[in-house]
């Protein structure tokens, strides 16, 4: 099993090559279709199989056709790999869509809407600390003599 070091050194490897690729390498018309860049790749500990994320820029209709030349890509995208890195074994590829951005996105539209619908001095009636808790405390004191009893 190859060292933690050597496999980040490797997946940067990776990357850096199939970024490159991507650029010039591809011939497949379908991956241009939309805006492709490589997030991230996860590469397993004994370097036989590696897991390419790619962020795809455009419609639905130029992801799912992006993806399927990446995927028709993956032979030569290995090929390629094996004589760029010159590593021992090959590992596999496989490409998978990061939606990562989307999910950013989706977060950010959120939080914005709860931003907009806060009113103005919701929280001001009370003293809150900076955790978020009351600093004083409006419950009944009956309660505690009730407790007594």
């Amino acid at each position: 099993m190859a060292t933690s070091r050597r496999i980040e050194r490797v997946a940067s490897m990776i990357k850096r090559e199939v970024s490159l690729m991507l650029l010039n390498g591809i011939k497949d018309d379908r991956v241009g279709a939309g805006m492709v860049s490589v997030t991230e790749v996860v590469v397993s500990g004994d370097l036989q199989h590696t897991k390419i994320f790619v962020s795809i820029y455009g419609t639905d209709e130029a992801k799912a056709e992006t993806m399927e030349g990446l995927k028709s890509a993956t032979s030569y995208v290995r090929n390629q790999l094996g004589q760029r890195l010159q590593l021992r074994r090959t590992p596999g590829v496989a490409f998978l869509e990061d939606g990562s951005l989307e999910r950013g996105d989706k977060m950010v539209i959120l939080l914005n809407q709860l931003s907009a619908d806060r009113k103005p001095g919701m929280f001001d009636d009370e003293e809150l600390t900076d955790d978020g808790e009351k600093l004083t405390n409006d419950d009944d004191d009956d309660d505690l003599e009730a407790d007594k009893d």
